[in-house]
C-alpha cells in the first residue's frame, strides 16, 4: 500500500493534465473556383495539363487554449499558354489544445493541426475541379513535418542575415 501511495504522490494518479487536441470546429473559409476559356478549355487533349500547387498553413490564438488554424491549398492547371483551372482554398479549423509543453505548441499547429484538415479540404477541392467540367483533382498527401521543418529553416536563415 505504501508503494501506490508514494505513486500518487509522485504524480502516477493520472490527475496530471494529459495533451489533448480537440476540434471545435471546420469550415470553409474562402473557396473560388476559375474556369476562364470555359467551355473550350473543357475538351480532351493528347498529353496532361501542368498543374501547380500551393500549400499554406497559418494560426492564429483565440483564447489561452483555443487556436484558428488556416489551411490554404490552390492549384493552377494550364495547357501551353492557357489557363484551364484556377482553384483556392482556404480550410480552416478552430482546436482546442491542453497539456502540450510549450515547445511542442508550434509543431502541434502546423503539422498536427492541418494534417487533421487536410482530407476535408482534398475533398472539396477535388469537388470543385469535378463540378467545373475537369477529372477531379485528387491531391497527393503533403508532409507538413517537412513543411514545418523548411520554414524553421527559413526562418533561421533570415534571422542569422539579419543578425550579420
Amino acid at each position: 500500500m505504501a508503494k501506490e501511495e508514494n505513486k500518487a504522490a509522485a504524480g502516477g494518479n493520472g490527475n496530471a493534465a494529459k495533451p489533448t487536441l480537440n476540434v471545435l470546429a471546420q469550415y470553409v473559409k474562402d473557396l473560388s473556383f476559375e474556369s476562364p476559356g470555359a467551355p473550350k478549355s473543357l475538351r480532351g487533349r493528347d498529353k496532361a495539363p501542368s498543374i501547380g500547387i500551393n500549400v499554406n498553413v497559418n494560426a492564429n490564438p483565440l483564447s489561452e487554449k483555443e487556436f484558428d488554424v488556416n489551411l490554404t491549398l490552390s492549384a493552377k492547371a494550364s495547357f501551353d499558354k492557357d489557363v484551364l483551372f484556377n482553384v483556392e482554398l482556404v480550410y480552416g479549423g478552430v482546436f482546442r489544445i491542453e497539456g502540450f509543453p510549450q515547445e511542442h505548441m508550434l509543431p502541434v499547429l502546423f503539422i498536427e493541426c492541418p494534417r487533421l484538415l487536410f482530407p476535408f479540404a482534398r475533398q472539396i477541392i477535388a469537388e470543385a475541379t469535378r463540378n467545373g467540367g475537369f477529372p477531379p483533382l485528387m491531391l497527393d498527401p503533403i508532409d507538413f513535418a517537412q513543411m514545418f521543418q523548411q520554414k524553421m529553416a527559413e526562418d533561421a536563415a533570415k534571422a542569422k542575415v539579419q543578425v550579420s
